[in-house]
Parts: C-alpha cells; structure tokens; sequence
C-alpha cells in the first residue's frame, strides 16, 4: 500500500435524494495511469469531485499524498499538488490564451520556472503557441481542451484528474488529446482518467475500474478488461 498516492475507501456521495456513488474503494499508485469507465450517470465525475474537493463525501475516506484529503477545500488540494481538467474544459473565456495557461501557475512564484513550463506546453500543444493573444472563448472546443490540459499541467500537478477530456471533440482531435495524455503518463505523471471512450482509455490504462450504478463492479489491468466479455459486451459495443 506504500506506493499509493491516492486511496478512498468507502466513499458515498448523495445530493438531490439521490445516492450518486454507493461505497467505493479505489487506488492510484505513482506513476500509474488508471481509467474509470463507466455508462453516462454512473458516478465517475461525481467521484472525481469529491477526491478534488468539489463535493463533499457524506460517508468514507480519502488519502491523497500521504494526508486525509476529504475535509480539506480545493486549494489546499492544489497546493498538495492535485490537477484537474474538468468536463466541459472551464476556461477562462475573457482572457487571453497565455493568461490561461498562467492561471494555473499562480502558486508558482519563480519567473524562469514559469517561463520553462509554458514552453513545456507549447511543445505538446504548438497551436497555442501560435495564438497566445487570443481569447479562449474563441477557440473550438478542441483548442479549449488543450487550454484546459496546459493550465493543469502549468501547475506541474502529483495526479492529474482528466474528467471525460474526448467529450464533443472530432475524432482528430480525440487522438492529439489522447497523444499528449500517453506521453504524459509515459513522463512519469500520474493520471486518473474518467472517459466514455472506453476503448481508448483501457488501451492506455495501467489498471482500471468499471463503475455502475454508483458502485465499482470490476477491476483490473487495461488489457484484462479489454479482454473481459461483460465489458466487451456493455462498452465496447461487441
């Protein structure tokens, strides 16, 4: 158990009347890359939520780097070194391109540092570096998702939680997303992944969970459920 950077147990998540995520256990050691799929209303992006801060748990624990996590609000999670790209990307669509990407430096205090990591991100992304003065609001919804990842990425983040980062995007675009996300892990991140592109993410998952109806149902290597009939059958449309 030394390895993990992230641990829940238990969890339980209700709003609206409604028990969104039913007592779940899950783990993320370093320098993983884990997937959590599931069908639309399963409880993924609520649970990403709660593990940043988002939404408070009504039952369990969560440990992210070596402290009890569930009590503590989203900045402090962001100092401890938690990243998230959210659904629906959250750009700052008033300012620029750059302003965005420094935003996610602004615990950062050291110029050349900062200077460095923006270079960083325009390696993995050019596009933006050709239009730093442009207003994210303006950009396609692809350009906005690359924003999003460089902005987490300024941040220089322990785990990266990306929450359905293919949504909406054309196919082109799903594959450099999930270029710079390989490449990323291959680096030595740690990701925690929520997508609906099943396929996609348990090719390039370490391990991985089913989620349904609130509740974990399977787990195991990418290849293992890539392999595995049920979900075969539920997710990859076979």
């Amino acid at each position: 158990m030394t390895n993990a950077l992230l641990r829940v147990k238990g969890l339980q998540l209700s709003y609206g009347g409604i028990n969104a995520v039913k007592g779940i256990d899950l783990q993320v050691n370093h320098g993983e890359l884990v997937a959590l799929i599931g069908a639309n209303g399963a409880g993924k992006s609520s649970t990403l939520k709660a593990i940043a801060g988002l939404l408070n748990p009504s039952a369990g624990d969560i440990h992210f780097a070596n402290r009890e996590t569930k009590k503590l609000p989203a900045y402090e999670l962001v100092q401890l070194g938690l990243g998230m790209v959210p659904e629906g990307r959250g750009v700052f669509k008033r300012m620029t391109i750059l302003e965005n990407l420094q935003m996610g430096a602004y615990l950062k205090t050291d110029a050349k540092e900062i200077e460095r990591k923006l270079e960083e991100v325009y390696s993995y992304f050019p596009r933006l570096k050709e239009r730093l003065s442009q207003l994210a609001g303006t950009l396609s919804g692809g350009e906005q998702q690359m924003v999003a990842m460089g902005r987490a990425m300024m941040a220089q983040p322990k785990l990266l939680l990306l929450d359905e980062p293919s949504m909406g995007l054309s196919p082109i675009m799903v594959e450099t997303i999930f270029d710079v996300v390989r490449s990323l892990s291959s680096s030595g991140m740690t990701i925690l992944l929520v997508e609906q592109n099943a396929r996609l993410a348990l090719q390039m998952a370490n391990r991985a969970y089913v989620m349904e109806s609130g509740l974990i149902t399977l787990s195991g290597s990418g290849e293992e459920l890539l392999e595995d009939s049920r979900v075969r059958t539920a997710y990859l449309g076979e």
